[in-house]
């Protein structure tokens, strides 16, 4: 993959992953709310887990090839724990089920995966390709 979308895939990723962590921070807020307006069938489960799979998906693979080019591991320590936090939250029902606990973990997830790829957008620009680096 070329440098130019290889930082493409990174800031589509951070921007999914963080407006996923918005999306989880205030929809306790908005799942009160939409009962009065007719529209709480808008939020199911299956969108919250195609986030996570786009996620997850996206992520992994950004960041296992930024680290076969940079090397570095501090992306992937930001990524792990965040999927893992994202992944928990979706399938462990009784964090599932309670309704606060389970919009925190999702934004710390998504807030993490979010900032993995863009440790890992400046870890790829800090990275110089060739023998041409050598001047």
């Amino acid at each position: 993959m070329s440098p130019r979308h290889h930082a493409l895939l990174d800031r589509l990723g951070a921007t999914g992953s963080l407006l996923c962590a918005l999306h989880c921070a205030l929809l306790p807020v908005v799942i009160a709310l939409l009962p009065s307006i007719g529209l709480a069938g808008l939020l199911g489960e299956r969108i919250e887990v195609a986030f996570v799979l786009f996620a997850s998906a996206v992520g992994l693979y950004s960041l296992v090839s930024g680290y076969r080019r940079h090397r570095l591991w501090q992306a992937l320590a930001l990524m792990l724990p965040g999927l893992l936090i994202l992944w928990v939250g979706i399938l462990y029902p009784p964090l599932h089920q309670a309704q606060w606990v389970h919009a925190g973990m999702m934004t710390v997830g998504g807030t993490l995966v979010g900032l993995a790829h863009l440790a890992n957008l400046r870890m790829n620009a800090g990275h110089v390709h060739g023998p041409s680096c050598a001047h």
